[in-house]
């Protein structure tokens, strides 16, 4: 869960989906586009896509929380379930339909799931649940990956990190999306003059990609504790000497902000000798990927954490960083919190609703502290849960609205 934002920041021009981050005061709403609701509310469009494995049943749990949330703060929800990933290659044989990144496109959110399954790895490529996803982030144009690691005070013992080294880690890694080694090209598999096949793909980052992300962490960092840690591998790769030169460079418009590079099996390293040194980490894709699931078992439990991720115009996509974990699916074991945490960055990154948002966060600190624990949490002491229980129980919070602090 993201620290609360500062609010003494200068004004800086940036697209409406990212107003968020850099907007002085949260009274306006961050984006406009709302259908028309009953007199004295607003009401907003909003696409589920539940997924696979256990994304459904969190999916679920998420609606409920974000409907009531919503409900108490003069908000109305519409909302449209729509197939993604291995789902929708059952129902239509493509991992993302057109109906379903058409719905998407005109929403005002979209909550996402998790995707994939041992069904569908043997799949060709472009028929893998993974594929849609990416074909989901690139469609979107979402760019801009915040991913928050932070460890309450209730988990802290869930923790694999002694308690010394866990206790207060806050931080958040905003990776860059839609760009690097997991879209560049040329890729692919062929055979060389050898008759040997061959795997390639390639790391590319254009000067453009770079500076918006690294504006995103700026921003993000200068509301937080003011301290950014660039990470690459610029020591190797000339995508990451680019990366790090731009950062570097635009750092001059950023005074109040602390920038530091580290390379990417430095930051491995340091997550898990001293995390609480992170503030904000800024990195390209494939190392934002990696970085921020190691983060997430610093908090204790992968099924903790939530994600945004935005683009420069257009609705923002929201999903829980767990995977479909389908040896689970179905058997009420999931952890919806994370699920239940997205929803929350949906109404305050996507929708700018940041008392609602708050509304959730509290609730979920509320079962907390009330005991309740999935079995990736649990501890001696604390009340065993599934994930529909845990679900009523942050039900529960949000309507008693009980202030929680971290």
């Amino acid at each position: 869960m993201a620290a609360a934002l500062q609010t003494n920041i200068r004004p800086v021009k940036f697209p409406a989906t990212l107003r968020a981050l850099t907007k002085q005061s949260s009274s306006a709403p961050l984006r406009v586009r709302c259908a028309a609701a009953s007199p004295g509310k607003k009401r907003y469009n909003i696409t589920l896509l539940p997924g696979d494995g256990i994304g459904p049943e969190v999916i679920s749990i998420a609606k409920n929380v974000l409907q009531q949330a919503g409900s108490l703060e003069g908000l109305e929800f519409s909302f449209q379930e729509m197939p993604v990933g291995g789902a929708a290659l059952d129902l239509v044989g493509v991992p993302l339909p057109e109906d379903t990144i058409s719905a998407a496109k005109e929403s005002d959110a979209i909550l996402l799931g998790a995707i994939g399954g041992y069904k569908w790895d043997k799949n060709e490529k472009h028929l893998k649940p993974e594929t849609g996803l990416l074909q989901l982030r690139a469609g979107l144009k979402v760019f801009a990956n915040l991913r928050p690691a932070t460890v309450l005070p209730q988990l802290v013992d869930a923790s694999t990190l002694k308690r010394e080294v866990a206790e207060g880690v806050d931080l958040m890694v905003v990776r860059e999306l839609t760009g690097g080694i997991y879209f560049g090209v040329p890729r692919g598999i062929k055979t060389n003059e050898n008759g040997e096949e061959v795997g390639f793909n390639t790391e590319v980052y254009a000067a453009h990609e770079i500076d918006r992300i690294a504006r995103v962490a700026f921003e993000t960092a200068r509301k937080r504790r003011g301290k950014l840690c660039s990470v690459d591998k610029a020591n190797v790769l000339d995508a990451s000497i680019l990366w790090r030169r731009r950062v570097t460079a635009l750092a001059a418009e950023y005074p109040d902000v602390e920038l530091s590079h580290m390379y990417v099996d430095n930051a491995a390293m340091q997550l898990v000798r001293d995390p609480k040194q992170f503030d904000t980490i800024v990195t390209n894709n494939i190392f934002g990927d990696i970085l921020s699931d190691e983060a997430s078992m610093i908090t204790g439990s992968i099924g903790m954490l939530p994600s945004a991720s935005l683009s420069d115009s257009g609705p923002g996509l929201f999903e829980p960083i767990h995977g479909s974990a389908p040896d689970i699916a179905g058997q009420d074991k999931a952890n919806p919190l994370a699920t239940i945490l997205s929803a929350a960055m949906l109404l305050k990154y996507g929708l700018g609703e940041e008392k609602a948002a708050k509304r959730i966060e509290d609730a979920v600190l509320g079962a907390l502290n009330k005991g309740f624990r999935t079995g990736d949490i649990y501890s001696a002491g604390t009340k065993l849960v599934g994930c529909k229980e845990m679900g009523e129980e942050v039900l529960k919070s949000v309507d008693s609205h009980v202030q929680a602090s971290v």
